[in-house]
């Protein structure tokens, strides 16, 4: 096996490819995929012929025969058009190469790019071809090329040695990718054993370290696109042509080659990450470009320090500073969910910020998150800062008996949380390691599991309705490692469903995604922008009241049952929904979440007497004002104001100070309308109510 450079070494920007070497590499893989290759389609032949029923979601039954017929097949005898466009198909609710045989009676789906099934396959081959570019022209070792969790792209993680990318490259890089989309490489998948496997990878350590964590019945199975062959549990588009339009992305400030390391730990390799983006045509890469440049304006670590809302410094990093005005919309945020907890049955309470690391050993958290969590020696005891409220809840709800007349029982929690990101993976308010959640946890019995969900989903959408997102429901059902009983799964599911089938608003099966402790429902949400994100959660959990062993007196008080714990957060991070709306309102906060909601411009001095006490009684009314009292000209503190983005302006002068009135004008209009004291604070009063 190949070794690994001292991962220590400075990199730089020149680079010497040692094409010997990956000659070699390359054809040795390329002869090891061929001959299995060849072993397995001997074999499909020979056990081939058997005829199957194919159905299709409108009930259509195909015939086809065993280990031959392909989707690809299918997909031709309904029409050329989804031939052509089809990238990838469901077989039995498993996704399935085009091109793979069909291995006996099936439920059969397809998919183009329109789908998300599509679009994920679609950019998690764009990886494959991207790493084929990448390993060509210099020879470093890939490590991942998955499509990424944001929803749109792809990367790929490899160790370059001391090569450091930067934006020359990325013209080579793009060079390479075209050249092997014009090849129109077929996608191809054979089956390995782990030897075989190990065999194969044996210059790359990175991969043989993913070889060797696989479990000892897992399917291992290899894909090979031109000289690319790459370990891979797929699927994949039928061919590299399908890629019509191929870019490395570009950032906030650059071309985005970032750093990472293998496996998330800061104590391992550094690798070097390219993203990309692809598309079926050129016209959407152009317009996702111009999506993106327009983006980049609004980007709230841009806009937040032109605003004055928050900063971050060396001294903490990936925890951020909320100046006055910021911690005015971070403490509307808290109280706009806060009054609603009220209004839906939630009870606000407070937890430790650290703990005894008995209490993570209990929860599952220090045998799966511990590397995720700050931990330190407390009188020889080891402790932890709370990465998550729920193992602390699940304390509150054992403290003392519990009886089935508390349920359901909703607790809230806006306490502080840690969490030990990597430097490198840090980004603004989105990725940070101090931030607070609406965390809530719900304890209920199973057959109110129904009913506490539609009220989550209702807040929901009550919510996001408010910030003027859109957003996706998806159920993510039983995973194929799970704990608990399949009864147990099933009947979780079928409430969830039924939720979502009450709650009016479409929704998909995302089959086999839930958590292994329970099934769940993925909420994400569109912007003005057109980008996707994950805010609200929503998660049925059975294993946490199991490993407190929590329970609760039923109606005949000798039988103690357990309850089922809700997972829910409407905000998410604050920090996170804080920069989300900061972006999508584009810096032009909306009157009710503003922290400038008005001003008062005296047109000289003899009317700021009257402009200050303008803003005394607006102030006094429960309102952000404040007052330009420069010697400057009416017209240029106006033009001020509607730059520092405040809602209404609000031009006193002689006539108004006579009058009691104040003329106002509207952040982004022209025209002004004059209004008596009375009048404004009764429309403030409605603008607020009203979420305006």
């Amino acid at each position: 096996m190949g070794g690994v450079p001292d991962p220590k070494l400075k990199p730089s920007h020149s680079h010497r490819k040692d094409d010997e070497y990956l000659n070699c590499v390359i054809t040795k893989r390329i002869a090891l995929f061929e001959s299995i290759k060849a072993q397995q389609i001997a074999h499909r032949q020979s056990v081939s012929g058997d005829p199957i029923k194919i159905t299709l979601p409108d009930g259509t039954v195909k015939e086809g025969k065993k280990w031959a017929t392909t989707p690809l097949d299918i997909a031709k005898g309904i029409s050329k058009g989804l031939a052509s466009n089809a990238l990838i198909s469901q077989v039995n609710g498993v996704l399935w190469d085009m091109s793979r045989p069909l291995e006996g009676d099936c439920e059969l789906k397809l998919f183009t790019f329109d789908s998300d099934e599509g679009r994920d396959t679609f950019w998690h081959s764009s990886a494959h071809i991207l790493g084929q570019a990448l390993e060509m022209e210099y020879g470093c070792k890939l490590c991942i090329g998955p499509c990424t969790t944001r929803g749109e792209g792809f990367y790929y993680d490899a160790f370059y040695g001391e090569l450091g990318l930067n934006e020359d490259h990325f013209k080579v890089i793009e060079s390479g990718a075209l050249k092997a989309v014009g090849e129109k490489q077929p996608f191809e998948r054979i089956e390995v054993s782990r030897n075989q496997a190990l065999q194969m990878f044996s210059e790359n350590s990175f991969k043989v370290e993913i070889i060797k964590d696989l479990p000892e019945d897992k399917t291992i199975t290899v894909y090979r696109c031109g000289p690319l062959v790459d370990l891979c549990r797929g699927p994949h588009i039928p061919n590299t042509s399908f890629v019509k339009a191929f870019a490395c992305l570009k950032g906030v400030t650059n071309f985005q080659a970032s750093s990472a390391y293998w496996r998330g730990n800061k104590d391992r390799e550094s690798l070097q990450r390219v993203y990309g983006i692809s598309y079926p045509d050129s016209k959407r890469l152009k317009e996702y470009i111009a999506r993106i440049e327009e983006a980049k304006k609004y980007d709230h670590r841009l806009l937040g320090v032109k605003q004055e809302l928050f900063f971050c410094h060396p001294l903490s990093p990936g925890s951020w500073f909320f100046l006055p005005h910021g911690g005015r919309i971070y403490n509307k945020l808290m109280d706009f969910i806060k009054a609603q907890y009220r209004e839906r049955g939630y009870h606000e309470v407070f937890s430790p910020t650290m703990y005894n690391m008995q209490l993570w050993e209990t929860s599952g958290h220090a045998a799966n998150y511990k590397e995720n969590m700050f931990v330190f020696e407390v009188e020889k005891q080891e402790f932890g800062l709370k990465p998550m409220n729920c193992p602390g809840h699940c304390l509150m709800f054992e403290h003392r008996v519990r009886s089935y007349r508390e349920l359901p029982l909703r607790l809230a929690d806006f306490g502080v949380l840690h969490r030990n990101e990597a430097s490198g993976a840090l980004t603004g308010l989105t990725r940070v390691r101090r931030f607070q959640q609406d965390d809530a946890h719900i304890f209920c019995r199973e057959s109110q599991i129904k009913d506490e969900v539609m009220g989550v989903l209702d807040f929901i959408n009550y919510a996001y309705n408010i910030f003027g997102f859109t957003y996706e429901l998806k159920l993510s059902t039983r995973p194929e490692k799970y704990l608990g009983d399949i009864e147990t799964w099933e009947k979780a599911e079928a409430a969830l469903a039924e939720a979502l089938n009450q709650s009016g608003k479409p929704w998909e099966v995302n089959e086999g995604d839930g958590a292994f402790y329970g099934p769940k429902i993925d909420i994400s949400v569109s912007d003005a922008l057109s980008r996707k994100f994950q805010c609200a959660t929503l998660q049925l959990d059975f294993q946490l009241p199991t490993r407190f062993d929590l329970s609760y007196s039923a109606e005949d008080e000798a039988k103690r049952e357990r309850p089922v714990m809700i997972h829910r957060a409407i905000l998410g991070s604050v920090e996170r929904m804080f920069a989300i709306l900061l972006e999508h309102y584009r810096g032009k906060w909306p009157f009710w979440l503003s922290p400038r909601q008005a001003i008062v411009c005296p047109v000289s001095e003899k009317s700021q007497p009257y402009a200050l006490k303008v803003r005394d009684q607006i102030h006094q009314a429960g309102y952000y004002v404040d007052v330009d009292t420069s010697d400057r000209k009416i017209q240029k503190k106006v033009r001020e104001a509607q730059l520092a983005q405040y809602n209404y302006i609000l031009v006193v002068g002689e006539e108004e100070a006579n009058t009691g009135q104040v003329s106002v004008r509207v952040r982004d209009k022209g025209d002004h309308s004059v209004m008596s004291m009375e009048n404004l604070l009764s429309f403030f009063k409605s603008e607020a109510a009203a979420f305006h």
